[in-house]
């Protein structure tokens, strides 16, 4: 079964984790603050805060932008749950926006007719490595005075109107997950351009307390204080190690996915029953996920049957995702299906295909082969 995502580890990543093995600092050394840097430096911003995974970069983020009780945050409604979770660790309520019908990012214009007075940030999402409309969640956030969480968890070494993705909001959040662009096992950072947001996010990593370990020991000093309520989000020196030997290769792997989706966006032209992705001229996708759409009145099957014969074709597809608020737990709260019309009837009709570096072009192939044997057969 070829999966949808893996990562890949070649020799260096691995002499980079033993040295760290063989070192006095396992956990919260030198290796987290090295690759800190060279994070940071990768993706164009001042700061980035490394915690243990995506989620936790998204409740370091939104406890950053002050979210808590009463407070209402924007999110679409096409996204990983833990886009909306991290409002909800923090007492605040969720509203959800509906996506736009091309890029499947979040509609500025519905995202700006939920705003009231209770709203407090926005959450946007580089769905499947695209960038949303930056500028404009920028400006409309400007407008009403909100915080803005990029989650960027896709979007790795994607580029937004000649910008780098990771200085472009307030905070922009990225995933270190074995299938994103870069691995730490699991793993997840936080950028910004402001000391103070640092300082706060890299607190919070750390119980709320105002020191590292290291830096009291090139202090001297065993004195500590814990100022806020903050959590155990630390990353460790042996993922350090391994992120930063594989930030050397992050271009090398873009540049890769942009292949294998340029060659399946050919390979589909014309195709009877499906919809291809379309990345903005404005901006460059990252490519974590491939997401297709079947035109289903075209086809003589349902999404599950096409699901089931690719699967049976060893081609592992995925579906991403299922809209958040359809969820028991949000249906519990009071979400009810039907108020995102594009973001629902987009999910009903997706399917993610494999696309990750160590891909082989026969791997290509076979998905290429697979989707048009499955899709002519079923064509109406």
């Amino acid at each position: 079964m070829l999966p949808y995502g893996h990562q890949q580890i070649d020799d260096e990543d691995i002499a980079r984790v033993v040295e760290v093995l063989r070192s006095d600092w396992l956990t919260g050394g030198p290796a987290v603050a090295a690759f800190e840097e060279a994070f940071a430096a990768a993706v164009g911003a001042r700061y980035a805060v490394a915690v243990s995974n995506g989620t936790a970069a998204l409740h370091c983020a939104a406890a950053a932008a002050g979210i808590g009780p009463g407070d209402e945050v924007i999110v679409p409604a096409l996204t990983f749950a833990a886009s909306a979770n991290c409002v909800r660790y923090l007492g605040g309520t969720v509203v959800f926006a509906d996506v736009r019908a091309d890029s499947m990012t979040i509609d500025v214009a519905a995202a700006e007719a939920l705003i009231t007075p209770r709203t407090k940030a926005v959450v946007v999402v580089d769905y499947a490595g695209q960038p949303a409309d930056l500028d404009e969640i920028n400006a409309l956030a400007s407008r009403h005075g909100l915080a803005v969480i990029e989650d960027a968890c896709h979007a790795l070494g994607a580029r937004y109107r000649g910008r780098s993705v990771g200085a472009l909001a307030q905070f922009t959040v990225f995933s270190l997950h074995p299938v994103k662009h870069i691995t730490t096992g699991e793993g997840g950072v936080v950028t910004t351009d402001d000391p103070q947001t640092a300082a706060a996010l890299r607190s919070f990593r750390n119980h709320g307390i105002t020191t590292s370990a290291a830096e009291r020991e090139r202090a001297g000093t065993w004195w500590y204080e814990m100022t806020t309520l903050g959590f155990n989000y630390r990353l460790t020196d042996l993922q350090s190690a391994l992120g930063t030997s594989q930030l050397k290769r992050l271009r090398a792997f873009i540049a890769r996915r942009q292949s294998l989706a340029e060659r399946y966006t050919r390979a589909f032209a014309g195709l009877p029953g499906l919809t291809a992705p379309v990345v903005a001229a404005d901006r460059t996708c990252a490519w974590h996920l491939y997401v297709i759409r079947l035109a289903l009145d075209r086809l003589n099957a349902t999404r599950q049957a096409v699901f089931d014969a690719l699967r049976s074709e060893n081609i592992g597809v995925a579906v991403h995702y299922i809209p958040v608020p359809w969820h028991p737990y949000y249906a519990k709260l009071g979400y009810h299906r039907g108020q995102w019309p594009v973001a629902e009837s987009s999910y009903e009709r997706m399917l993610s295909l494999p696309i990750f570096p160590a891909m082989t072009d026969d791997d290509a192939a076979d998905v290429e082969r697979a989707v048009v044997k499955v899709l002519r057969h079923f064509s109406k």
